[in-house]
C-alpha cells in the first residue's frame, strides 16, 4: 500500500507541476515535511542504506583521535636567524613550482640523442614509407 500511495502522490504532484519533474521533486518534498506517510513510503525501501551511512558516520567520529596540544608549546631547535630560510631560498628561486601552475615550470633541457636512438628512428620512418623491412644500420 505504501508504494501505491507515494506513486499516487508522485502522479498527483507531476498534474500540478504539468510534467516538470524538477518541480514535481520540489512539491513532493514539501508534501512529506507535512505527510509523514508519504515520508515513510518514499524512505522505506532505502532504510537499510540510510541508517548504514548514519551508523558509519558516528563509528568514524568515535575513531578521531583528536591531537593532544601541550600545555606549554615546544621550543625550536635551531637559531632565530635560520628560521625559514630554506623557505625564503625556494620561493627566489626560479626554477620553483607556483601552487596551481606546476606545469608552468621550465622543463631542464635533455642531452643528445644517441647514435643507436636515431638509427632506431630512422628504421621506423624507412619502414613506413618503403615497406622493405631492411635496417638503415644493415646495408
Amino acid at each position: 500500500m505504501s508504494r501505491e500511495y507515494a506513486e499516487e502522490r508522485i502522479r498527483e504532484a507531476l498534474k500540478l507541476s504539468k510534467g516538470n519533474s524538477a518541480k514535481a521533486r520540489q512539491r513532493v518534498i514539501a508534501w512529506t515535511s507535512e505527510d509523514p506517510k508519504l515520508l515513510q513510503a518514499l524512505a522505506k525501501p532505502h532504510l537499510t542504506g540510510i541508517v548504514a551511512h548514519a551508523i558509519s558516520r558516528v563509528i568514524y567520529k568515535n575513531e578521531l583521535e583528536e591531537p593532544e596540544i601541550p600545555d606549554v608549546p615546544e621550543k625550536l631547535d635551531m637559531k632565530p636567524q635560520t628560521f625559514g630560510k630554506e623557505i625564503l631560498s625556494a620561493l627566489q628561486n626560479t626554477n620553483t613550482a607556483t601552487f596551481g601552475q606546476e606545469d608552468n615550470v621550465p622543463a631542464t633541457r635533455r642531452g643528445k640523442a644517441s647514435k643507436s636512438h636515431i638509427d632506431a628512428l630512422k628504421y621506423i620512418a624507412s619502414k613506413s614509407k618503403s615497406g622493405d623491412g631492411k635496417s638503415p644500420t644493415s646495408k
